[in-house]
C-alpha cells in the first residue's frame, strides 16, 4: 500500500495555467514576441526561469537580455501573475480534488505539494486547503527543475517515505518524467497524446479518487 501522494499544482489541484498564460503573453508582447496557446503548452510544468528562456529563444532575442534584465522580467511576470491569482478561492479547486485530499487524510496517507510554482503556499492558502498538506517543497531549493526528479525526491524525503512508496500526480509530460525518474508511481491527468500510453491516466481530476489510486497501485505491484 502506498504511504504518500505527491501532487503537482497547476492543472491538478487548480487551473492556474490560464493566469500563467495571460501573464506570459503580456510580458512577451512588451518584448515584441507573440505567443499563443499552442506555444504555452511547452511551458506547463516548467519553472519560471526556464519558461522565460524558452520565450526569449522563441523570439530570437535571448542574447540581447542581460542577467539583470532577465531577473527584472521574472519579477515583472510574477507581479502580474500574483495580481491575476489574487481572485482565487475554494471554488477554484478542481473537481474531485478536495474529496480526494480529505479521504487521503482520513486514511493517514501523507500529502505533499511538488510544484515548480514558487507561489504554491500562497495558492493553497487562497484555496483554503493548506492544512491538508503535510509538506510543501520549495522549488528554489532543488537543484534541477522538472523533468529532473529532484522535486519528487525532495517531497518523499520531507515526508519521510521512500519514493517507491508514493504516487505522483501530474498533468504535464515534464512532470510525468520527473515522477518516473524519482521511482514514484505516476498518474497522469490529461490526454493520451500529451502524456503517453505507458502510465495510469485519467482524462480529468473528477476521476481521481482514493479507490482509483488503490486500484492502480495494486495493479502496478502485481505485475
Amino acid at each position: 500500500m502506498f504511504k504518500a501522494v505527491l501532487f503537482d499544482l497547476d492543472g491538478v489541484i487548480t487551473d492556474t495555467a490560464k493566469f500563467h498564460f495571460e501573464a506570459w503573453k503580456q510580458l512577451a508582447k512588451g518584448l515584441g514576441i507573440t505567443i499563443d496557446k499552442s506555444f504555452n503548452e511547452q511551458l506547463k510544468g516548467v519553472s519560471r526561469a526556464d519558461s522565460l528562456k524558452g520565450i526569449l529563444a522563441y523570439g530570437g532575442i535571448e542574447k540581447q537580455i542581460t542577467p539583470q534584465h532577465f531577473e527584472d522580467l521574472l519579477a515583472e511576470k510574477n507581479q502580474q501573475y500574483l495580481k491575476l491569482i489574487d481572485q482565487l478561492n475554494e471554488q477554484d479547486i478542481l473537481p474531485g480534488i478536495l474529496p480526494l485530499l480529505t479521504t487521503l487524510k482520513d486514511h493517514a496517507i501523507k500529502i505533499a505539494l511538488a510544484s515548480a510554482s514558487k507561489n504554491g503556499p500562497f495558492i493553497l492558502d487562497k484555496l483554503g486547503i493548506s492544512f491538508l498538506f503535510d509538506t510543501i517543497v520549495d522549488p528554489a531549493k532543488v537543484a534541477h527543475g522538472k523533468p529532473a526528479p529532484d522535486i519528487y525526491l525532495a517531497a518523499a524525503k520531507q515526508l519521510g517515505v521512500l519514493p517507491t512508496e508514493a504516487i505522483g500526480i501530474e498533468d504535464a509530460l515534464s512532470g510525468i518524467e520527473a515522477i518516473k525518474g524519482s521511482g514514484a508511481l505516476p498518474v497522469g491527468v490529461g490526454r493520451l497524446e500529451d502524456l503517453g500510453d505507458d502510465i495510469a491516466r485519467v482524462s480529468n481530476t473528477q476521476l481521481l479518487s482514493y479507490n482509483y489510486l488503490i486500484e492502480i497501485w495494486d495493479k502496478d505491484h502485481h505485475k
